[in-house]
């Protein structure tokens, strides 16, 4: 007996040592605690025994993981995809590093490039600077900028570049490059070795072959070696031709941006960022080679990224972009060049950007009444519906339109962003055009449709059934009423 009671007095103890808990016992707050389960609106549930996760959990999240990272990847990687595929283009053309395409007869619908106009002159060309030093004679009166494999801002050349317009010898050289700099250029650094440059050609009077010519005629890209007897300039008229610079929207950009990664030195990007990269496999140095799995998490990532990407671009919620609180007009290009402000880098305006346009510079940031040029554009009618080719609708911009030099409209193709493939060669109307009509009080009616309606031909803008389509507003010159807003454009009205 005497037994039996130690043992259950031993048995009390311990019951009552246990339910009192550990001697040393925290006030743990609830918040930091996990339950047995959870339930989400995303996954669906997690299972967890005291916090540590069920094998389903840890499936589940590992998938969330890659696939999350691989639409960040995608968003990030839009600028630097979009350099290759533009770069590659060129070499499908026949432009070889330190060549020059050039829209001799203007751009069209042909050639697939994110939102080119179809007024002025393109010029283009890579510069390589892996294996040393490119000299760039810029013939005067031109504009544009350069850029690196990244898409971020190195310089601009011509009118807003160090020359102002006068033409002048520039010379590129990698950051890396420890070599003589020699003196009368002006000297740019780039920290990757692709660079993209591109400007636009002033044409005076309608006289597309004198711009052209002029070009011709002076601009000069050779490698610094060969300075004391430059080769003779290779240029490669593009008008017309068949060729695509759109990066892509499918598994394969994965590839694009390996590409990237394997041709760029490291420290011509972020540790973060080639971080977020090696995440998703790649990785500089490694073959990119995902397994079954992880193919076809990145396969849905991209198509995650890729709708995110075009309802940042065609129905943006950041209200600060639009100009007006009643219209549907907005911008692409919101807050400054690199995409910063104070500190902090602007995620959904640099995918604003960069999904529909190519290139950036200061001088897009900032401009100045009368000179250069502002890009109003919308993708929606006047009640928020997307624009439909086989709809037809009106426009009108109150006169006069405050455009120093002239204006434009200009219309895309919602998959490519590209030239909208119609009968026009245009792909739009602009100012310029002597026959196009103002209305009585000096306003301007554009019209958009499969058929120009009846007396309105040439205020027309063909559009096809069953596309979907935006437009960009080009003011060149942009005048005060612009800035400050007494000036405002109608919306596209369905006509019925």
């Amino acid at each position: 007996m005497l037994t039996v009671f130690f043992g259950a007095l031993v048995l009390s103890t311990t019951a009552q040592a246990q339910s009192a808990g550990p001697k040393y016992k925290a006030d743990v707050p609830q918040s930091i605690l996990t339950p047995a389960k959870v339930s989400t609106k995303l996954l669906g549930d997690f299972e967890f025994f005291d916090g540590m996760p069920s094998k389903n959990t840890i499936a589940k999240t590992y998938d969330f993981l890659d696939v999350s990272r691989g639409a960040q990847a995608f968003l990030a990687g839009i600028p630097a995809a979009s350099v290759y595929a533009i770069l590659e283009g060129f070499k499908a053309a026949g432009i070889n590093p330190g060549d020059m395409g050039i829209t001799e007869q203007l751009f069209d619908a042909r050639s697939l490039y994110l939102t080119p106009n179809t007024t002025t002159v393109y010029a283009m060309m890579e510069l390589n600077l892996k294996d040393g030093p490119m000299v760039m004679v810029v013939p005067p009166g031109v504009l544009g900028p350069v850029g690196d494999a990244y898409f971020r801002w190195v310089t601009d050349i011509g009118m807003t570049g160090p020359d102002q317009g006068k033409g002048g010898k520039y010379l590129f050289v990698h950051s890396s490059y420890k070599g003589e700099i020699p003196s009368g250029y002006f000297v740019v650094k780039a920290p990757t070795y692709r660079n993209l440059a591109f400007f636009r050609v002033i044409v005076q009077k309608g006289d597309v072959a004198g711009a052209v010519r002029g070009v011709k005629e002076k601009f000069r890209l050779y490698p610094l070696a060969q300075a004391a007897n430059p080769p003779a300039q290779k240029f490669v008229n593009v008008s017309g031709l068949k060729y695509n610079t759109v990066h892509a929207n499918d598994f394969h950009f994965f590839e694009e941006m390996n590409a990237v990664i394997q041709e760029e030195p490291a420290e011509a990007f972020s540790p973060e960022t080639l971080g977020l990269f090696a995440s998703i496999g790649i990785r500089k140095g490694q073959s990119f080679a995902p397994d079954a799995r992880m193919k076809k998490l990145l396969t849905e990532a991209v198509a995650i990224g890729n709708a995110t990407a075009r309802s940042i671009c065609f129905a943006p919620r950041d209200k600060s972009v639009y100009y007006y609180p009643d219209r549907q007009w907005h911008t692409i290009f919101a807050g400054n060049y690199d995409f910063m402000d104070n500190g902090v880098m602007m995620l959904d305006n640099r995918v604003l950007w960069h999904y529909i346009a190519t290139g950036v510079t200061p001088a897009m940031s900032t401009p100045k009444v009368g000179t250069g040029s502002v890009y109003p554009t919308t993708a929606q009618d006047s009640k928020g519906n997307f624009l439909d080719g086989g709809n037809t609708y009106s426009v009108t911009l109150p006169g006069p339109v405050p455009a120093k030099a002239f204006w434009a409209f200009t219309v895309y193709d919602g998959q490519t962003r590209s030239l909208l493939e119609t009968d026009q060669k245009a792909a739009g109307v602009d100012s310029l055009n002597p026959k196009l009509k103002p209305n009585a009080d000096g306003s301007y009616t554009v019209w958009f449709g499969p058929k120009a309606p009846k007396g309105h031909e040439d205020n027309w803008v063909q559009t096809m059934p069953k596309k979907s389509y935006f437009v960009l507003m080009r003011l060149y010159g942009p005048l005060e009423p612009w800035f400050d807003k007494s000036w405002k454009p109608g919306d596209f009205e369905l006509v019925k």
